[in-house]
């Protein structure tokens, strides 16, 4: 989602909501991700002294894997995210969103976000016993006595 931030930049105190999903569809040529739902983007822009802020929340729900005993579940994220956006920039900042041409591409600004915020284990629960590494059975269902011999 495309959005033009003129207005914003020139006038102190202007606003824009916003609220938009971005479909599955959208969001499955993301590498190693698999999402169940769409992802949700709600929030505002706005000018505040002169300096423009985005805000907004980003919730989905990913498909994903146990990395320790390989069953499948999904996992709802809600994420909140705040940046300070700016006309332009002289040298490299990660510190700013730069609005090329006075717009942002929104889309763009909220995936990156939430990959970066999100765990790098995906466990199915926080105590998973995971897989035994003789017999493969999964221990949280039940107790082998391979590792006992």
């Amino acid at each position: 989602m495309r959005i033009n931030l003129k207005q914003i930049f020139n006038i102190v105190g202007e606003s824009k909501d916003i609220a938009y999903s971005i479909s599955e569809d959208e969001l499955s040529g993301i590498k190693g991700f698999s999402f169940a739902a769409p992802l949700n983007v709600k929030g505002r822009i706005y000018n505040r002294a002169g300096v423009v802020y985005l805000e907004y929340l980003a919730e989905c729900t990913l498909a994903m894997e146990c990395d320790r005993c390989l069953i499948p579940y999904d996992r709802e994220y809600s994420f909140d995210f705040e940046h300070i956006v700016v006309p332009s920039i002289n040298g490299d900042n990660d510190d700013y969103i730069v609005a090329e041409g006075e717009s942002i591409e929104l889309n763009d600004i909220a995936v990156t976000d939430l990959l970066l915020r999100l765990p790098t284990k995906n466990l199915c629960k926080e105590d998973c016993k995971g897989l035994c590494m003789v017999c493969g059975c999964d221990l949280n269902e039940t107790q082998c006595n391979c590792l006992n011999n």
